[in-house]
């Protein structure tokens, strides 16, 4: 994967990071920070910033608001995921209202998606990543 560095991009992560919504800051502070394995925040994967990653289970996860459900935004984020699986990422989605109803069985599924991962092809991450 000889995907270029997005500088661009880099800045707007950080930001993002300093910035999280009040679902992110939940699912960070009260499960994924808690993980033995690493999980990144606003990662930057080619032109994209993603919420969390996780590198050694090749798994993006997503929480989404709103802003997510007009039909300009599905159909940018359906090409942002095919772009995802074709580097051989899974993306897993959660609605910021499913999220609120059921923390405790996203960070369920979460994990047993962790858990069935297949091993990581030489444990290298997505090059072009801040």
């Amino acid at each position: 994967m000889n995907e270029i560095a997005n500088k661009n991009l880099t800045s707007i992560s950080k930001a993002l990071r300093k910035q999280m919504t009040k679902e992110e800051k939940h699912l960070w502070y009260d499960f994924l920070k808690e993980l033995p394995i690493t999980v990144n925040r606003q990662k930057v994967i080619g032109n994209y910033v993603v919420d969390f990653y996780c590198a050694s289970a090749k798994i993006v996860i997503e929480l989404d608001g709103s802003q997510h459900y007009d039909e300009q935004a599905r159909e940018k984020d359906k090409e942002r995921d095919e772009y995802l699986r074709g580097l051989g990422i899974k993306v897993l989605r959660y609605s910021n209202y499913d999220f609120n109803r059921r923390f405790e069985g996203v960070c369920a599924d979460i994990l047993k998606h962790i858990n069935t991962s297949p091993p990581p092809d030489g444990g290298a991450s997505p090059q072009g990543e801040a």
